[in-house]
């Protein structure tokens, strides 16, 4: 049935009774959301009630390679996991490189589908088509590294590749991520899932080939693809030496790098401290996830203090504002630190750095005291604090287990107005751009299936000053920002988070050509043929498919919002001073965006006529639309 790329298979793991079987792909769901992602939110919505709790052991974690990776297709040893997000309620989707994507592809499946809870830890251990279900005691209460090292003792095998959760996912933090090596499926607390579950990890080890449909249109296509990223001008010169840390100093130089709780944008600028001669004077090595040629990530060691000696692989942009800028740390060797520490807990660094900053701004206006945080002098810049922090929210002790089910939750919690300073998106904590100063990523945080992400649809045209679809833009406009927005997401959900390839490609190198260097590739790897049009159709399919199962969830138009600081105090400093995104530039970008989706403008809702041009009559049906 298939002639390529894929394997034709999906794993389906039952926890509760310990039992395993192979279900075929159908070629119908290959075709329409060619893997990743789309495999992971096209059973999620089929399987999975959206009103259920998160940690029911009905909830499902979903794990999807796509049918690039295991091939020669350079960057493309990616994963989706997806599930019922216990931080955000809608769904969670996270993605994550390394070497486990490939070597689920190589044991033979296209996806992996865990269901159930076991009633003591465990792990689960794949050997191409053999299943064993293996108790996890000696694991639990592990940090990852040595959780990991563990098992591949247990199985004598050092070249097995492996998923698990740390601490923080045991003890279902919100904030929880899932760990591979030291990759992480971050955001959205599907570490928590695997926790409830009681699944400490998935080892895998897989001696299986991936067939390659047409080799004579996969070498052309191939050639296209890899001449393109040699003949950038940024990608082997500049990324591959100091990865996704360049952005600190990209974004500080628009002024949208944020900064403690997002009240200092423009003012605290450590970029001295963070800029590309220190992470070049600490980074050791590269990491390199299979078949990629780039090796974006830095293997950085700090050198001063109590820090000095900490190795970690990054710190990447993202962390390095959330557990520096976001927390007024500007001890790079802390931030080193701090990354590592994070990845060993099994801690999402974006939300822990987000609430760790949320409890400084509480504490230094007087809102909490030491009295609330076990004697922690919690003020912006201390990089102690920040540390006892990440082991509390690991461990739900002090403080920490306030801050470790997220700022929403936390606000909640404490109460006294301190909603008002929760920097959220549906529950799920701001990424590392002030979108004040940058309107279609503040669109793209709004509209987000899974909540403030900026993966879902970054704002290339602003953040990366790419000339497509539109040609130039002004970040600081609300104009056709919506048009923007729509094709961020469908197309980086198309070419990326499906197929799947690292959108870094998509970002540096392939935006003018992206849709149509799927196709081409689709049809060499797989055999399947598509239009360019039609790759971009997949993307728009899965967002109107995610749509629906939060609006069964429950979310509304009102909850397509930014938080209340972002749309009511002006960036007080720096060349985006005194930009803001008030309710009425929302209400107007939300407008457009709704009406090219072919929504209702004034509810957010999918019509049916959008729904069954996408083959998602069923899930009209599903709403109850007329």
């Amino acid at each position: 049935m298939y002639k390529g790329g894929y394997t034709g298979k999906i794993l389906r793991i039952n926890l509760t009774d310990q039992t395993s079987k192979k279900e075929d792909l159908s070629l119908e769901t290959a075709k329409d959301f060619i893997g990743g992602a789309g495999f992971g939110i096209k059973y999620l919505y089929d399987e999975v009630k959206a009103d259920i709790d998160p940690f029911d052991s009905d909830n499902k974690l979903i794990f999807a390679p796509g049918p690039f990776s295991g091939t020669s297709v350079p960057c493309a040893s990616r994963m989706s996991v997806t599930g019922k997000s216990p931080l955000t309620g809608t769904v969670g989707m996270a993605l994550s490189g390394g070497h486990f994507p490939v070597e689920m592809k190589f044991a033979g499946y296209d996806a992996l589908i865990v269901e159930g809870k076991a009633e003591e830890p465990t792990y689960v251990w794949i050997k191409n088509g053999d299943v064993k279900f293996r108790s996890a005691k000696k694991a639990w209460g592990l940090k990852t590294t040595d959780a990991q090292q563990v098992i591949k003792n247990e199985l004598k095998d050092q070249n097995i590749r492996m998923v698990c959760i740390g601490p923080a996912g045991e003890n279902l933090s919100k904030v929880a991520c899932i760990i591979n090596e030291m990759r992480a499926a971050g955001r959205k607390g599907l570490g928590a899932v695997m926790g409830a579950k009681n699944l400490k990890a998935v080892a895998v080890r897989g001696t299986g080939k991936i067939a390659i449909a047409d080799k004579e249109k996969f070498k052309v296509a191939k050639g296209v693809f890899t001449k393109a990223m040699k003949d950038s001008p940024g990608l082997y010169k500049k990324f591959a030496h100091v990865g996704t840390g360049l952005g600190a100093l990209s974004m500080s130089s628009k002024g949208i790098y944020p900064a403690k709780n997002f009240t200092a944008t423009g003012e605290f600028t450590p970029m001295e401290e963070f800029g590309v001669d220190v992470q070049k004077e600490r980074t050791i090595g590269r990491e390199y996830c299979y078949g990629c040629p780039v090796g974006c990530s830095q293997l950085k060691m700090a050198k001063t203090g109590v820090y000095a000696g900490t190795m970690t692989e990054g710190p990447e942009y993202e962390t390095t504002f959330s557990l520096g800028g976001q927390t007024g740390v500007s001890n790079y060797d802390a931030v080193i630190a701090a990354d590592r520490l994070c990845d060993e807990l099994g801690l999402d660094t974006v939300s822990a750095g987000v609430a760790i900053g949320f409890g400084m701004e509480l504490f230094e206006k007087g809102i909490i005291s030491k009295e609330d945080t076990g004697g922690i002098d919690l003020k912006f810049g201390n990089d102690e604090a920040m540390m006892i922090l990440l082991r509390q929210m690991a461990y739900r002790e002090g403080f920490g287990d306030i801050l470790t089910d997220g700022v929403k939750v936390a606000a909640e919690k404490i109460g006294k107005g301190s909603e008002d300073y929760a920097i959220h998106v549906k529950g799920l904590e701001l990424p590392g751009y002030d979108v004040r100063g940058s309107k279609a990523q503040g669109l793209n945080y709004a509209t987000s299936y899974t909540g403030a992400d900026h993966n879902r649809g970054y704002a290339i045209q602003e953040i990366k000053a790419m000339e497509v679809p539109i040609g130039d833009v002004d970040r600081l406009s609300i104009e056709r920002k919506g048009e923007l927005t729509v094709w961020n997401q469908d197309v980086r959900a198309a070419t990326c988070d499906s197929p799947t390839m690292c959108a870094f490609l998509l970002d540096i190198v392939m935006a003018p050509t992206a849709t149509q260097n799927t196709a081409d590739l689709m049809e060499g790897v797989t055999g399947l043929t598509y239009t360019p049009e039609e790759v971009q159709q997949v993307g728009e399919r899965i967002n109107n498919l995610a749509k629906a199962f939060n609006m069964k969830a429950g979310f509304t138009r009102a909850d397509d919002t930014l938080p209340k600081r972002l749309m009511t105090e002006p960036i007080k400093a720096g060349v985006a001073k005194g930009q803001k995104v008030s309710q009425e530039d929302l209400d107007y970008m939300l407008n457009e965006y709704y009406r090219i989706r072919g929504w209702d403008e004034k509810t957010g809702t999918p019509t049916r006529e959008k729904l069954t041009e996408l083959g998602l009559e069923y899930v009209a049906d599903d709403l109850g639309l007329k």
